[in-house]
C-alpha cells in the first residue's frame, strides 16, 4: 500500500473492551503516521471491530462495510473482533472486505497494510487457531474524554453452554500489574476523570499474568493497587462474575477513595435448574448473598444485573422464578438479552427450544421490571447532595452526567462544567427517566 495516503477511520460494534481494543489499534495507525477521520469520510483504511454478541453480527458488519465503501469505494476495509475470529472465511466473501484479522493478528494490523491492494474478489484473511491466542495487548479507550475504558483482562476459561466467546478470545490471561498501574497513570495524566476496568471475565484477573496459568496477583490486589494511583478521581467495576466476586473486594469499595459503589454482576437466571444447564459456576443463594453484602456495607451503590430469557428448558414455571427472584432482589436496573442459538455451543443442541415470540415476550416483562427498579432507585436518592462527572455532549441545549452510584442526571449546558465533578442536590426524575439537579447554593437560596 502507498505511504501517501495516511487516513483511517474506525468503528466498534459491542461491547467496552472492544472499544479500547479498536483505540489501541487506532494508536498503532496514528503513531505510524495516518490520521484518523470519521468513519463517514472519505479514508484508505476502515478498521471494523466485530461483536459475536448481537444476534445481527452479520447483518451490522454488512451495514458498516457498505457504509465505508458509499464514503470510499477505493478504501482498503478491514475486519477485526470477534465475528472476525469465529467466521473469517464467511466475512471475506462480504463484497467490499479486503482483509479479515483474527484474534492473534489484529494487533499486527500495520505488518499486514503495507502490501495490501483493494481486493477485486474475495478478503484476505490471517486468523489461527483460538489455541495460539495466548499473549495479552494492554488496552485502554478515551471515549467521550471523561472516562477511559482499561482492559485489564482477556479470554475466559469457563464453558457457560450458550457462550462463544471462549472460541473468540481464547484462554483467560492477563495484563501485569506493573502494566496495568503504568495504564492508569497515563489516563490519570490526560486530565481523566473516570476509568472503567474492562476485560471478558475480569474477577479471573491475575491468571495468566505470564503467559502461562501462573500468577502472583489476585483480582483484589489489582483493585488495591489501583486505588493508589494518584489523579484518578473514579474508577468503576464492569461486570464481574457473582462467584469471583468476593467479600474482601466489596469491602475494600465501600472504603476506597476512588472506587464508586456501582457493580454490575450476571445473574443470567434465577432458576438453579437453569443455571445447571448453562453451566454457571453458582446457585441463587450465592448470587442473593453477594447482593445483600454490597447493601450491607453500601446501602446507595447502584448494582446492575445481565439476564438471558427464552434458554432453552426456561418454561412459564422456571421464568417467573427468574422473574420474581429479580423482583424481590435490592437491585438497580437489568441488561436484557434474547437467547438466540449459537454455533458450536452445547445450548444449540439442547431440548424445550421457547418459541420466539415468548422469548420477546418474556424480554419486555424484564424491561418494565428493570424501569421500574431504577426509578424505585432513583427516588431513594432524591433530596441527597452528590457528585457528578458531566460529560462534553450538548444535546439540544442540555448536558448529562452519572453520579458516583450511576445516577443519570441533567441540566443546561455549561461549557465550564464538561468533564468536572459537581456536588449537586438530586431534585426530581424528569419524564425521560433523568434527574434534575440544583447547586447546593440554589439549594440553600431556597431555604433561606
Amino acid at each position: 500500500m502507498s505511504t501517501f495516503h495516511r487516513t483511517a477511520a474506525f468503528h466498534t460494534l459491542g461491547c467496552k473492551l472492544n472499544f479500547a481494543e479498536t483505540s489501541t489499534i487506532a494508536r498503532q495507525l496514528t503513531d505510524a503516521g495516518y490520521d484518523k477521520v470519521s468513519f463517514d469520510d472519505k479514508a484508505n483504511v476502515y478498521v471494523i471491530n466485530t461483536c459475536s454478541v448481537t444476534e445481527n453480527a452479520d447483518r451490522e458488519c454488512k451495514m458498516h462495510v457498505k457504509r465505508a465503501m458509499k464514503a470510499n469505494p477505493e478504501g482498503l476495509v478491514v475486519i477485526v473482533g470477534c465475528y472476525a475470529q469465529l467466521k473469517p472465511e464467511e466475512i471475506s466473501q462480504i463484497e467490499g472486505v479486503d482483509l479479515v484479522l483474527g484474534a492473534k493478528e489484529k494487533f499486527n494490523i500495520l505488518s499486514y497494510l503495507d502490501d495490501l491492494e483493494k481486493s477485486e474478489s474475495e478478503g484476505v484473511v490471517h486468523s489461527c487457531e483460538i489455541e495460539e491466542t495466548d499473549f495479552f495487548i494492554g488496552s485502554y479507550s478515551i471515549g467521550d474524554r471523561t472516562r477511559a475504558f482499561l482492559k485489564v483482562q482477556d479470554g475466559c476459561d469457563y464453558k457457560c453452554t450458550y457462550c462463544t466467546i471462549p472460541l473468540a478470545r481464547g484462554i483467560s490471561r492477563s495484563d501485569t500489574i506493573e502494566n496495568v498501574l503504568r495504564n492508569a497513570t497515563e489516563i490519570a495524566a490526560k486530565d481523566i476523570k473516570e476509568i472503567v476496568l474492562t476485560g471478558v471475565n475480569i474477577g479471573d484477573y491475575g491468571k495468566g499474568e505470564f503467559g502461562n496459568k501462573r500468577h502472583e496477583h489476585t483480582f483484589l490486589d489489582l483493585i488495591s493497587e489501583l486505588d493508589k494511583v494518584e489523579g484518578i478521581e473514579r474508577i468503576r467495576i464492569s461486570s464481574i462474575e457473582p462467584n469471583l466476586l468476593k467479600d474482601e473486594s466489596i469491602e475494600l469499595v465501600s472504603k476506597s477513595k476512588s472506587f464508586v459503589p456501582h457493580f454490575h454482576i450476571p445473574l443470567q437466571s434465577g432458576s438453579d435448574d437453569l443455571l445447571k444447564k448453562m453451566k454457571r459456576r453458582y446457585l441463587t443463594k450465592l448470587y442473593n448473598d453477594r447482593v445483600n453484602k454490597i447493601r450491607e456495607v453500601m446501602p446507595d451503590a447502584a448494582i446492575g444485573v445481565d439476564v438471558i430469557v427464552g434458554f432453552p428448558g426456561e418454561t412459564e414455571e422456571k421464568f417467573m422464578e427468574t422473574y420474581n427472584f429479580l423482583n424481590e432482589l435490592p437491585i438497580t436496573y437489568l441488561h436484557v438479552f434474547t437467547y438466540s442459538e449459537r454455533e458450536n455451543t452445547e445450548a444449540a443442541a439442547m431440548e424445550g427450544v421457547v418459541p420466539v415470540a415468548e422469548r420477546k415476550k418474556r424480554n419486555k416483562m424484564l424491561r418494565i421490571l428493570s424501569e421500574k427498579k431504577k426509578m424505585a432507585f432513583y427516588q431513594t436518592q432524591l433530596g441527597k447532595s452528590l457528585p457528578v462527572l458531566w460529560e462534553h455532549e450538548n444535546k439540544d441545549g442540555k448536558m448529562f452526567g452519572f453520579t458516583e452510584n450511576y445516577v443519570r442526571v441533567q441540566k443546561d449546558f455549561d461549557p465550564a462544567s464538561v468533564n468536572k465533578i459537581e456536588f449537586l442536590n438530586l431534585e426530581k426524575i424528569l419524564s425521560d427517566g433523568t434527574v434534575s439537579v440544583q447547586s447546593s447554593y440554589q439549594n440553600f437560596l431556597a431555604k433561606a
